[in-house]
């Protein structure tokens, strides 16, 4: 009876192999997957994770860039109960190897492109203590994903597993100056297909592009997963190269693709010349920069938003938990929460307030940080996902996002936190304290800027210095692009550092929030 009342991502590509039996589900480069290929490559990944010792809550660890196999990955852990983390690929050597460390994997799925050296370094630093099988996925022959995959049996690898398991990890949210990982479950990740595909008028005629990171939720949400939900077809590119995402867009026919404004601009100006037909894509945000070389989506999620489908959420919440799709667009600058969320501003003794923090309960609330006791046990108090983000339910019942209570920076599509940078700049020997915030840049949103003050007895230090010191042990677009020396931190009176004053010195601003599309994490 257990057995005939859960729904699983696994089922989910079982049901599509027979209701989709000619659709195409994946393609990267020359490979098409249609959803029977893509049932039997999870089948046989599945047998072979199985073989190797691979079972419920065991974790698989990719470290690369997209790749239609991480689609693969999460089917074929759905079917055993296992989880998969898609790594940053941008994470510098210490950063990888502290994932390895964190996460524990029993199986590591690596990439030598591009990323080969850091996975190299990072691999030195654990050394040969940790139990896993190393994969590469980008060559041929023994010991590589393909050779692993082929092992397998083609039949159904039909384990009972709990639809409240978690499946997607993704590292964000730094806690105390270090990452975590976010575990999203079979429900959390169907909850969401289906309540996003609700929002954009997805379904089987959807073409995405999957050109955003896929480690990262905005992906998944926009729109990866409702299109998988749907039986519709992902389309995914290694990383973002405008010139050669434009003919893939055409050639495909994508409805829908994941692009940051700078990419959206190079499409248009490429196609001035290159002349392909877009009509088929939908332009759901930032329309204007597109300059009516494509429709402009229709959808409630851009219908609702001003144009601009805006809303609120975080990776814990399985990306977008308020949105401006659900009722009219109201007062509040997030919307109002979808129908597989509730949410409460609570002040800090858990009571409905007028201001406060943002909590949510519900089927897209995570289920908790990997490896994070205490973290958790913290964050889940009376009852509510702790969001640690401010905001307001206005007199219409919309809410409204007024930023959050630890500072966020945002360069493109990326989050950074200050406390993780703060701590890389710190450790170098000449740095007595360090603060970071974020600058505008009309480009990118922000820079970081890095404001130091160095021991007395230190020897010199340039900034130069600092920015390559953390070059070498945070991803790249983490580090300081300036450097401040001042003789002393301003402080608030609880003696804590005094961003606003660093912010009013050095021209900091544009942090994410208030009315700008997607406020929140």
């Amino acid at each position: 009876m257990d057995s005939a009342r859960r729904l699983t991502f696994g089922d989910l590509i079982r049901e599509h192999r027979r209701s989709y039996p000619d659709q195409v589900a994946l393609v990267d480069g020359e490979v098409r997957l249609t959803w029977p290929q893509l049932d039997e490559r999870t089948n046989r990944l599945a047998h072979a994770l199985t073989d190797a010792g691979v079972g419920p809550g065991d974790r698989i660890l990719w470290l690369g860039q997209n790749s239609f196999r991480i689609w693969e990955l999460l089917g074929a852990a759905a079917k055993i109960g296992a989880m998969v983390c898609p790594g940053y690929w941008r994470w510098a050597a210490p950063e990888m190897a502290f994932a390895i460390k964190d996460f524990d994997p029993r199986v590591i799925v690596w990439q030598d492109a591009e990323i080969g050296d850091t996975v190299g370094k990072a691999r030195a630093e654990i050394g040969d203590s940790r139990r896993a099988l190393w994969l590469r996925h980008d060559a041929e022959g023994p010991g590589t994903y393909e050779s692993f995959l082929a092992s397998g049996a083609p039949g159904d690898a039909a384990a009972d597993v709990d639809p409240d398991s978690a499946l997607l990890v993704i590292y964000t949210a730094a806690i105390s100056g270090r990452q975590s990982g976010s575990m999203l479950s079979h429900r959390n990740l169907l909850a969401m297909g289906v309540s996003a595909a609700w929002m954009g008028d997805i379904g089987r005629e959807t073409a995405f592009l999957g050109a955003g990171p896929m480690f990262h939720i905005g992906n998944y949400q926009f729109w990866g997963i409702p299109a998988f939900v749907h039986g519709g077809k992902n389309v995914i590119v290694r990383r973002v190269v405008a010139e050669e995402l434009l003919p893939l867009l055409a050639a495909e026919r994508c409805t829908h693709a994941y692009l940051m404004p700078p990419t959206i601009a190079r499409l248009v100006e490429l196609n001035r010349e290159a002349g392909h037909d877009l009509s088929h894509l939908r332009a759901s945000v930032a329309a204007p920069l597109w300059q009516g070389t494509v429709p402009t989506d229709i959808s409630r999620f851009t219908r609702n938003g001003g144009g601009e489908g805006r809303g609120y959420g975080q990776t814990e919440v399985t990306g977008f938990a308020v949105t401006g799709a659900y009722g009219d667009s109201g007062l509040g600058n997030a919307g109002r929460p979808g129908p597989f969320a509730a949410v409460r501003i609570l002040d800090s003794a858990g009571q409905e307030c007028e201001v406060g923090e943002i909590c949510v309960r519900g089927d897209l609330v995570h289920l908790g940080y990997w490896n994070r006791p205490e973290t958790n046990e913290q964050r889940f108090r009376f009852g509510w996902w702790h969001t640690t983000d401010l905001g307001r339910r206005e007199a219409d019942g919309t809410i409204s996002f007024l930023g959050t209570t630890t500072r966020m920076l945002k360069s493109a599509a990326e989050n950074i936190f200050p406390a993780e940078v703060e701590n890389c700049v710190e450790a170098h020997p000449a740095v007595r304290e360090a603060a970071v915030i974020g600058v505008p840049n009309e480009r990118w949103a922000q820079d970081v800027k890095a404001v130091v003050v160095l021991h007395p007895d230190a020897d010199p230090v340039t900034a130069e210095d600092l920015i390559e010191h953390c070059r070498a042990r945070i991803a790249s677009y983490k580090k300081p692009k300036t450097v401040e020396f001042v003789d002393a931190l301003p402080r608030t009176k609880d003696h804590a550092k005094d961003y606003d004053a660093l912010d009013r010195r050095f021209g900091g601003g544009g942090y994410p929030g208030g009315e700008q599309l997607g406020a929140g994490r």
